[in-house]
């Protein structure tokens, strides 16, 4: 008798278990119509995911049917292994995702979508996916601010799994400010890719610059000296415990007409070389007839790259900031490197790589990719915060044959900006406003071996409705090989404690 009650109680568990994972899995299953109409049209989806290109271990591509119908059948994969997804909102099993991902790197996945009206099926045209062999690096971080100008009482430094849908804070203002302590966050930045060596910059309140080194974290004050600022921008060289910062005086105008609405600006601004180690400050540039900013390193770490504007000093400091503000759309930033001996720590004199100034464009934001071969950077009609400017595109220049070009596959009418390449240099991550013309999404697109981009797409979510109710910008995306492990209250522990001091290097 007990031993009949216990099969019967093993069995009810095991009948439960299989009606969860009906539940579970019932957006996945079904099975295609026998009779069907085609339709000419092509189907809309949102987020857009038809015709891209995708990393091998991205996160299930979730979206939403837009037509409105009775019922739909969708089915995603390939002739001989596929699955079927019920519903006008897809939302795949991750498992079966990533062994259809495993299956056809290299290769073609198709979608074919069908909806019923008064019981009657059509299809619609197929669409497909390139799965690349390549990889993206597995973690993104940014940072996620209102789209405004000057409130930043809820801002949060996150890091993003792109293998699954898993987000976490890597630090939020809200740990240790309060509403009436306002802290602004920003600048996250790691040294080749990796997290043991990075870098974020607290304004305001408990105010200083956060650097890790080898997992340790302190809390540093840079601005000594004559400096300008603290630093601002930064660069991490690719081998050394050496951080090139850009230090501005920063101001913003607002327009009355003007549908850009903002224009932020930097009256002055010079390059630093900050030391990990010894808390050393030493300048690089600062040409008090030119405004340098955003340094980036090359791979090999042997040129330091960065964008320059030539605005000559005339009269006291309200005076600049006054000519400038009538003259920003006659501000232009060309992009210039100067050569960089490890041994001795000395620059090589100022070489312009692109003259953005000679067609009456700026181009800011350099970005070299991991070959060496490529050098990102945006392009816009003037100015240095390309983030606000809708001319905002990204350009590609061959450093070795030195032919220069749009990416057409990539860009938008609107804000394309801040962009990263990923480790192996397949990969391409930016910031674009193309959605809405107000907030900025993060968008990836695939590199080929040959320097062609591809057409982007979107950072999938697990319910693809996601950004159309989620009223926060990301800014500053940057892929990294591994998670930041340092806990946030590690973090907010550093920031309560007192700087250390900088000191200028003689």
């Amino acid at each position: 008798m007990y031993k009949e009650e216990k099969m019967k109680m093993l069995k009810n568990i095991i009948l439960f278990l299989l009606f969860i994972v009906s539940i579970l899995f019932t957006a996945c299953s079904g099975s295609l119509p026998g009779q069907y109409t085609e339709i000419s049209d092509s189907v809309k989806i949102y987020p857009d995911y038809r015709e891209v290109v995708l990393p091998c271990n991205i996160a299930p591509l979730n979206f939403s049917i837009t037509a409105d119908a009775d019922d739909y059948i969708t089915r995603i994969g390939t002739a001989d292994d596929y699955f079927l997804c019920k519903g006008k909102k897809i939302q795949m099993n991750p498992e079966k995702w990533r062994c259809l991902l495993d299956a056809n790197k290299g290769k073609d996945i198709s979608y074919d979508i069908y909806i019923n009206k008064e019981g009657k099926w059509y299809k619609y045209p197929s669409f497909t996916n390139r799965i690349a062999e390549e990889p993206v690096d597995e973690y993104l971080s940014y940072r996620l601010i209102s789209p405004s100008y000057v409130v930043f009482e809820d801002l949060y430094l996150c890091q993003r799994n792109l293998t699954n849908f898993e987000e976490k804070d890597i630090y939020n203002n809200r740990t240790v400010s309060a509403r009436t302590s306002f802290q602004c966050i920003n600048c996250h930045s790691y040294q080749n890719y990796r997290t043991d060596n990075m870098q974020f910059h607290a304004r305001q309140y408990y105010p200083g610059t956060i650097i890790v080194s080898e997992g340790k974290t302190k809390k540093l004050n840079i601005k000594t000296g004559n400096l300008i600022s603290g630093g601002v921008y930064p660069a991490w060289h690719p081998t050394e415990k050496l951080i090139a910062y850009s230090v501005n005086n920063t101001g913003q105008f607002f327009h009355s007409k003007d549908v850009q609405k903002i224009e932020v600006q930097d009256s002055n601004s010079d390059l630093i070389l900050y030391d990990v180690n010894t808390d050393e400050v030493m300048v690089i540039q600062n040409d008090t007839n030119s405004l340098e900013t955003f340094p980036a390193w090359a791979p090999t770490g042997d040129m330091l790259y960065f964008a320059s504007a030539y605005f000559p000093k005339t009269g006291a400091e309200a005076e600049r900031e006054g000519q400038l503000g009538l003259n920003y759309q006659k501000i232009k930033y060309n992009i210039i490197r100067m050569s960089f001996d490890v041994q001795s720590r000395k620059f090589g004199a100022p070489d312009t790589v692109f003259n953005a100034a000679l067609i009456d464009k700026s181009a800011t934001l350099p970005r070299i990719s991991p070959d060496g071969k490529y050098l990102l950077f945006t392009l816009g009609d003037y100015g240095t915060f390309h983030i606000w400017h809708t001319s905002s595109d990204l350009h590609l220049l061959d450093l070795e044959t030195g032919e220069e070009h749009k990416l057409e596959n990539v860009n938008s009418p609107n804000t394309e900006s801040y962009h990263t390449w990923s480790s192996n240099g397949r990969w391409i991550v930016f910031s674009s406003r193309r959605d809405d013309g107000s907030y900025t999404r993060p968008y990836i697109a695939y590199f080929d071996t040959n320097g062609k981009a591809h057409r982007p797409f979107i950072l999938p979510q697990e319910d693809p409705d996601f950004y159309a109710g989620f009223y926060k910008s990301y800014n500053i995306p940057e892929f990294t090989v591994e998670p930041v492990k340092i806990p946030v209250r590690t973090f907010e522990k550093a920031l309560k404690e007192d700087a250390v001091k900088a000191v200028m290097k003689e």
